[in-house]
């Protein structure tokens, strides 16, 4: 594969920045084409965790998403995540576990992720209260009640009012109550790959003010890779009351789910020269590196809203929780001293007798969180300000424990405990994190066309544990001395929105956020002792808290004949990024760094437009995701050397979007997207060698793709409330990879143990053509 043209970042900045500058200039020197009136649509957007009364979008110094349940249902997207991979520039999910509900979304290179280790650094809200759970930020996307999503709001950049972790984003969803979703609502799917979907739901209101809403969902399918079936329940209940200027929600979600995950397979072998042989991967599209690979997760939330208008102008808000969390997983992965004899590869089907030599380790690990949290936001309209004032406090302890057991693999790659091996105690630890935020925002009209807006936040945390790990000198499992970290940060940020003409609006903002360590993190940050993901556990040294800067200018703009849009160039700056790096990617050991400065930078292109009976959206995205300084990562068994503009591993540069929705008549629909990615480079090769201290480059990035999916649907008039809809994914059955790590593999191509390890490209395949057809219903 030719190496692509490479350009320099700060060229591609400038061309970035100058073409969002040139095209507002153009649309302003155009404005007078557009003097007739244009008919305003405001839409006010929730500009922090608990929205008091929104702010016009209009207003806003940056660009905003706000999606309501309509556009989720149309779109039959599998779930929130990827409705934002298809439609929103900047957004995609790196499908590195293979099921629909453990995605890996990221957001202008920002990752919100279930994936323990992934550098996090998108905040996500459910009803205001914080979804990232305090052992390593991760977002459980499968305890998410999907059925019962309202609307969803995507902020961009490190906006202080949204508290700790939003480095490039924020995302709040918001869940249905009686009174905006009333009556029954039902959806029942079958698809390709064993896919079953089942969700009702019904609101109402009473006398007396009260409404109540309750809802559950569940989903089920065998999965389209190997040994990779899943399911997961969810439900919530809700229960409110109106009495006069008060109105109270009490809500109970709980969720439970096995899922698999089945990570990353071997495409092609690589020799010295970086020549490629097929793989595993390359001869079973379906084919998983090992096995079990299984995560069972359980939620239970206990939340209570209280909303009051104190006079005609102000309104109160607060927010109470409980949240109870845990998992399990259980891992079958190579083990980490094997000693490569090769001789254990035959079938087996029973656990395996005390002679077997192992080759693998089988891994269990256990954690429960327990979170509670208040928060509360006043807010008013004063004359030309719009403002609000809030705080918010969160507390959170984590018991984690993990085993290991000597195993061996079978002839699927499936690991077998050793009969006679004791299951060993490996990490233990006992852990809490304590945060608040006090912030105040305010959105001032200094003139007829023009909006400032002012928000500043100060954030307090701390991050303690106590750590019990096995002593690599003496072999004891023993308790280590109790750590406590304490952080603060104060965030300003700042910007303006000024509208030269009905049809436009130019605006800029300049923000700073901070995120702290996790116990997870503190947990696992020496280089001596490399942890076991999902984690090992060490005392360890300290970690600083990351500091992300983000400026971004834009433009929101309406062009004769009603296209919609806005184009959007930013910058974001990391100081003491952590990051996880690697010393096994297929075994899951390594440990956690801080790394002095890293760079998203970009421009954002969106548009929706009518023609007739058609709907149409197109979106266009130019990522720059680097490392700014010299540094050394571990990726795997590679020591790879960064330098200022060494590219961020599995980012593609370029993403376009389009959409198109075709009102046939008679109540039925047809539409089609597509989602065009450029190549990403890879984890372990971003300095384009194989090995270290290699002279010839080797380039392993991943191709780019493009994937189309159709869909139908049939509301007959007949049956008001009705409707029937069928899609097709990956039409043209695409095949494709959206992440890929260096790492060595101990199979042959026919997935045989050979023990002998050979380098190879692991990849994360993307799914085949499906098919789904379904019925909702809505009275």
């Amino acid at each position: 594969m030719p190496a692509p043209h490479r350009v320099h970042p700060e060229t591609r900045c400038a061309l970035s920045v100058r073409l969002a500058l040139c095209s507002a200039a153009w649309l302003a020197s155009a404005t007078p084409l557009w003097a007739q009136p244009v008919a305003q649509q405001v839409e006010v957007v929730g500009t922090s965790p608990l929205p008091g009364q929104g702010v016009d979008r209009n207003a806003l110094p940056y660009s905003t998403q706000v999606v309501r349940r309509g556009a989720l249902d149309e779109a039959q997207a599998d779930n929130a995540t990827d409705f934002l991979s298809r439609r929103v520039p900047g957004a995609q999910v790196n499908d590195i576990q293979g099921s629909p509900f453990q995605g890996d979304l990221t957001f202008r290179g920002y990752r919100a992720s279930g994936i323990l280790g992934a550098a996090q650094g998108v905040s996500v809200y459910v009803d205001g209260v914080r979804f990232n759970e305090p052992f390593g930020d991760v977002v459980n996307w499968d305890m998410v009640p999907e059925f019962a999503l309202h609307s969803l709001s995507l902020v961009p950049g490190a906006n202080p009012a949204f508290g700790l972790n939003t480095l490039g984003g924020a995302l709040s969803l918001t869940t249905a109550t009686g009174l905006t979703a009333p009556g029954l609502r039902g959806e029942a799917a079958l698809g390709s790959f064993g896919r079953k979907k089942f969700e009702l739901s019904h609101g109402g209101s009473h006398a007396d003010g009260w409404h109540h809403y309750a809802g559950i969902g569940l989903f089920d399918e065998t999965g389209w890779r190997d040994h990779s079936d899943g399911r997961l329940a969810n439900g919530l209940f809700k229960l409110g009351r109106q009495l006069g200027n008060d109105d109270f929600t009490l809500s109970l979600q709980a969720g439970q789910s096995r899922l698999v995950g089945n990570g990353l397979v071997p495409l092609v072998t690589l020799d010295e020269d970086g020549a490629r042989t097929p793989d595993l991967g390359s001869l079973d599209r379906a084919a998983v590196y090992t096995h079990p690979d299984l995560t069972r997760n359980r939620l239970l939330q206990l939340s209570g809203q209280w909303r009051r208008q104190l006079d005609e102008h102000t309104t109160l808000e607060s927010l109470v929780y409980l949240r109870d969390s845990r998992r399990t997983t259980i891992n079958g992965d190579e083990a980490d001293d094997d000693d490569g004899d090769g001789d254990e590869g035959g079938a087996r089907q029973q656990p395996l007798a005390e002679e077997d030599e192992p080759n693998a380790s089988f891994n269990r690990t256990a954690t429960r969180q327990k979170s509670a949290g208040v928060a509360m936001a006043l807010s008013g309209r004063l004359g030309a300000h719009q403002w609000q004032v809030g705080a918010a406090a969160d507390h959170a302890s984590v018991s984690y424990e993990q085993t290991e057991q000597a195993g061996v693999f079978d002839d699927t790659r499936g690991v077998l405990p050793v009969a006679g091996e004791d299951t060993e105690l490996s990490a233990r630890v006992s852990g809490s994190s304590t945060s608040a935020g006090l912030y105040a925002s305010d959105t001032w009209q200094v003139a007829a066309d023009t909006h400032l807006t002012g928000t500043v936040r100060i954030n307090w945390a701390q991050v303690g544990n106590t750590l019990s790990s096995v002593d690599d000198d003496t072999g004891e499992f023993e308790a280590h001395p109790h750590e406590r970290f304490r952080y603060t940060s104060v965030n300003p940020a700042l910007g303006v929105a000024h509208r030269l003409s009905p049809a436009l609006t130019v605006f800029a903002n300049l923000a700073r956020n901070n995120r702290v360590p996790t116990v997870i993190e503190l947990g696992c940050a020496d280089p001596e002792e490399p942890c076991r993901l999902p984690a090992g556990l060490q005392a360890d040294p300290y970690l600083k808290q990351v500091i992300a800067t983000s400026a971004e200018a834009g433009a929101r703009f309406t062009l004769p004949g009603g296209v919609k849009g806005s184009i959007t160039a930013y910058r974001t700056n990391n100081r003491n990024d952590i990051l996880f790096r690697s010393t096994s990617v297929t075994g899951q050991l390594g440990y956690f760094a801080n790394f002095p400065r890293t760079r998203h930078q970009g421009l954002d292109v969106e548009a929706q437009w009518k023609l007739g009976t058609v709907e149409m959206t197109a979106a266009y995205s130019h990522l720059e995701a680097t490392y700014q300084a010299h540094g050394v990562l571990r990726m795997g068994e590679r020591n790879v050397t960064i330098t200022p503009g060494t590219r961020i591993a599995g980012l593609p540069r370029h993403q376009f979007k389009f959409s198109a929705d075709w009102r046939v008549g008679g109540g039925w629909s047809v539409g089609a997207d597509l989602q065009a990615l450029s190549g990403r480079s890879v984890a372990g090769n971003e300095d384009g060698l194989l090995e270290d201290g290699d002279d010839e480059r080797v380039d392993l990035s991943l191709p780019g793709y493009a994937l189309v999916n159709l869909r139908t649907s049939w509301k007959p008039a007949q049956f008001k409330g009705l409707e029937l809809f069928g899609r097709i994914t990956n039409v043209f059955n695409r095949r494709y990879a959206s992440f890929g790590a260096l790492a060595a593999t101990q199979f042959d191509a026919q997935g045989q143990y050979v023990g002998a390890e050979t380098e190879a490209l692991f990849v994360a395949p993307g799914a085949p053509r499906a098919f789904q057809v379904g019925v909702r219903w809505q009275f």
